[in-house]
């Protein structure tokens, strides 16, 4: 093993104006962005000159509202194509943009609004305008306007996109007043300003330079092989700076950008788009790969066969591109009757996934790729734009997170904690030099928080959070993420918890597939009228007592000895989730900590698996 891996690179320096500018000037008749219309599957597109109109009406009438170079925009919305437009439109108007998750309540928007300073607000509804009126009192900034991107519906201190746009045009200005403004534009000066979603701690304001951004799209975009024919389905929050980054690389060369109709309608939205490129946290892969193992009989066989010759097929290719004659008829038999339907159900067309955000288990990895749908695991966080590692399509390693993208260095720390370096890192936490010189040191070195290790080739392996290791009561380490990824492709499980911290063991908590399991329940003449009554069941205690079974090869000190089954989901709502569908450790055990104590209770000292928070 090495501690030190760089991919050394002569990087532009620009801006993400000078993004804008070059992809406009390119042309072309292809659309840039679509949208679905209302519910219906018909796409609405949008081509260069309706974009850039848009564009310079947003950034004009943000300078007529009085806003300019430095001023803070907050955007309030999900991902949509206004979300775009309005991101453009700061951008060229030089004004710093405060992304916000449309699902944080007001009292978690006003933290983020009074701490930016935030003189402007686009919302997505007028319930989300109603609620950034709301949180702006709460932060004693009433009076700020906002701006409503489905219509103000007659609100007092709401105002219609149409409305802004009309006050943009009136101004008259042209796209190339913008670009001579831009020319002034120091890459250096902060971008945007993103709240880091907060799985540990206070969510902390980042601030990412236009350098930071466009550094980081044209690395990415000499790793990733993508074309001006690709078009993208984009379906995670804009607020998080993945999606962002990538919906501008996707931008940047050409690609057509379609918009998803909820991140709840991806499945379906797949299949009316059929996109080459999609990028998502594995929490879709997952969900794809159970769905396609939840089989019952002959299928399940079948399913259950394919399987195997995907992990078996995928690890020859990937170590010596020939897995033999029997290993490859087995593969084309799985991909006739397997492999090939899960390609129609997305689209049909899809060259490669991109996955971060959080690991990605191995078997999900070997399993699509072997579907012909390779997923491309990378790396990286808010404070690093986010993308420092991501496995390239020739030479993929699964179970990495690749190799350095171009110009960025990577070291392990003594603790195994790794460190990057290079022109993605951000300028700071907004406000908090304290804090911000914490994580970078003098060297320009910034300390990730994650645990992991360089092969020999500079391929990274991330073992975990720092702060989410395990120390056993024992003082033995045990790293949750690589135990909890092997329990994500269990049919059974929908959500799993590794707990243990100065506990005399570990275990765990996991909410059922509970559509799953009611199906088994009804083939193995469990009667449960509700969750509760239905994992209070013996049978059901007994058959979630096998998934301990799974993990016998694991050392004693890190096995988990009991299971907590939860009725109900993790959630953004409940603050156990992020909004990019990560849990919330810490919250997840404050929240059931008088449930975790009587799992670890001598009341159940003798039963490996208890129903927990749901009675009896």
């Amino acid at each position: 093993m090495s501690d030190y891996a760089a991919v050394p690179a002569e990087l532009p320096s620009g801006t993400l104006a000078d993004l804008f500018f070059e992809r406009v000037d390119r042309g072309g008749s292809a659309p840039l962005f679509q949208h679905f219309a209302g519910d219906s599957n018909e796409l609405v597109s949008l081509g260069i000159d309706e974009t850039v109109r848009l564009v310079v009406d947003v950034a004009a009438a943000l300078v007529a509202s009085g806003l300019g170079p430095g001023d803070r925009a907050a955007i309030l919305s999900e991902n949509r194509t206004e979300w775009a437009i309005a991101d453009w439109g700061c951008i060229l108007a030089r004004v710093i943009d405060v992304p916000i998750y449309d699902t944080l309540p007001a009292d978690q928007a006003a933290c983020i609004l009074e701490d930016a300073g935030v003189s402007f607000v686009f919302a997505s509804t007028p319930d989300q305008g109603r609620k950034a009126l709301e949180a702006l009192g709460e932060a004693g900034l009433a009076g700020v306007p906002v701006v409503v991107f489905d219509g103000s519906d007659g609100e007092p201190g709401l105002t219609s996109w149409d409305e802004f746009l009309a006050r943009g045009r009136d101004a008259g200005t042209t796209l190339e007043d913008l670009r001579a403004a831009a020319a002034d534009l120091d890459p250096d000066t902060v971008a945007t300003l993103i709240y880091t979603s907060g799985t540990t701690g206070t969510p902390k304001g980042v601030m990412l330079t236009h350098a930071n951004l466009y550094s980081n799209v044209v690395a990415a975009g000499r790793v990733l092989e993508i074309r001006d024919t690709d078009s993208a389905l984009s379906f995670l929050p804009l607020s998080h700076v993945l999606q962002r980054m990538v919906d501008y690389l996707l931008f940047w060369r050409g690609c057509t950008l379609a918009r998803a109709h909820d991140i709840l309608t991806v499945a379906a939205d797949l299949r009316v788009v059929a996109p080459t490129i999609v990028v998502s946290v594995p929490r879709l892969y997952e969900k794809v790969y159970n769905k396609v193992t939840d089989a019952s009989g002959v299928k399940a066989a079948l399913v259950g066969w394919a399987v195997g010759v995907a992990n078996r097929w995928t690890d020859a290719m990937l170590e010596n591109g020939s897995p033999g004659m029997l290993l490859s008829l087995q593969h084309r038999i799985a991909d006739r009757l397997v492999f090939s339907k899960i390609r129609a159900a997305v689209g049909g067309r899809l060259r490669f996934f991109v996955s971060g955000g959080a690991p990605l288990a191995p078997d999900l990895a070997r399993f699509f790729h072997a579907a012909g749908l390779p997923i491309l695991e990378g790396y990286g966080l808010t404070e690093t734009s986010p993308v420092t590692n991501v496995n390239p399509q020739e030479g993929m390693r699964i179970g990495t997170v690749g190799p350095p993208i171009p110009g960025t260095e990577i070291r392990i720390a003594e603790d195994g904690e790794i460190l990057i370096r290079g022109p993605q890192i951000m300028k700071g936490y907004y406000g908090k030099p304290d804090a911000t010189a914490e994580v970078i040191d003098e060297d320009g070195w910034f300390r990730t928080g994650d645990i992991g290790m360089l092969d020999p080739d500079g391929y990274l392996r991330i073992t975990d959070r720092k702060k989410d290791l395990i120390v056993t009561a024992g003082g033995k380490n045990v790293a949750p993420q690589p135990i909890e990824n092997r329990l994500k492709t269990h049919p059974l499980v929908e959500q799993v918890v590794m707990i243990g911290d100065r506990r005399k063991f570990c275990a765990l908590l996991i909410v059922p597939a509970f559509e799953v399991l009611g199906r088994w329940a009804s083939e193995n003449g469990v009667a449960a009228s509700d969750r509760a009554s239905l994992l209070r069941d013996p049978n059901v205690l007994g058959e979630f007592g096998a998934v301990l079974g799974t993990l016998s090869d694991l050392a004693s000190y890190e096995r988990p000895k009991k299971i907590g089954l939860l009725a109900s989901e993790f959630s953004i709502e409940d603050g156990t989730l992020t909004p990019t569908q990560k849990v919330k450790r810490r919250d997840v055990q404050r929240i059931w900590a008088e449930e975790i104590d009587r799992l670890y209770s001598a009341e159940h000292r003798d039963d490996a698996v208890v129903a927990l928070g749901v009675g009896g």
